[in-house]
């Protein structure tokens, strides 16, 4: 009997399903216990990858949580690539579906911050503009401009206070966190990721910015959402942190 990937896949997975019939090892002996071995491997060395790649989501709910949250993670989503530094893609959408971690309402931004530092982390390097070209512009040419952006750039929008929930499980004598929604930048001047919380609607300008808005078509957006943004905050984190990497100008 021929065992299909789909079955093999399953199997190894979910340690509570039955060995494929049919599998045999290089004896063409029953795989029994050579299956049990190798697919418990698997398992714990999935686990561990869960803990490496969620190490805060990993801290706020302990270990035995997240090895079990784990196991029913990598039973509905098993790798579907060798590469493992995204593995985890679906794992914010799986912590906002469980009934059982509503009361947690953060989780799931949580690890979509940890998720968007990986992504940054192996994103392809790219040179920032020098800031003098911005600077040298008029303000009517500034507004018509439009920004390439660094592929390490990420924002994350959140109505919880991820940047500092993380900053606490991380950094030591960091603030206990307030109850306040904070919106992340994450830029990647040098060799790690580093998020930053954006002013008020700082995440709706670089949104529009990264949709290929102007400027100014970006500062409409942002100023009809906030009253007051502050442009010039937001665009000095973008240019500290290395994120603008191209100005295209019509006027």
């Amino acid at each position: 009997m021929t065992v299909t990937q789909a079955e093999f896949a399953r199997a190894m997975m979910d340690a509570g399903e039955p060995i494929p019939l049919g599998l045999t090892d290089h004896q063409e002996n029953s795989a029994g216990r050579r299956f049990n071995v190798y697919r418990n491997n698997v398992a714990v060395s999935l686990t561990e990858a869960m803990h490496g790649a969620f190490p805060v989501i990993s801290k706020l709910l302990g270990q035995k949580n997240m090895d079990g949250l784990a196991g029913l993670f990598l039973r509905q989503h098993p790798p579907s690539s060798p590469l493992m530094m995204f593995y985890g893609e679906e794992f914010p959408a799986f912590l906002e579906g469980l009934e059982q971690l509503k009361h947690l309402g953060y989780l799931a931004d949580v690890a979509r911050l940890e998720l968007a530092l990986r992504h940054s982390y192996h994103a392809a390097d790219a040179e920032p503009i020098e800031a003098d070209l911005l600077a040298a512009l008029s303000a009517e040419d500034l507004m018509q401009s439009r920004l390439s952006l660094a592929p390490a750039l990420q924002v994350i929008k959140s109505s919880w206070p991820i940047h500092a929930l993380w900053l606490f499980n991380t950094r030591e004598n960091a603030p206990k966190p307030s109850a306040l929604a904070q919106d992340v930048l994450i830029t990647r001047p040098e060799f790690d990721p580093i998020p930053q919380v954006l002013p008020p609607s700082g995440a709706v300008w670089i949104s529009a910015l990264m949709g290929g808005a102007t400027i100014g078509e970006a500062l409409e957006q942002a100023s009809a959402n906030t009253e007051n943004f502050d442009l010039g905050a937001t665009l000095t984190l973008l240019l500290q942190g290395g994120a603008i990497t191209g100005l295209e100008n019509k006027g």
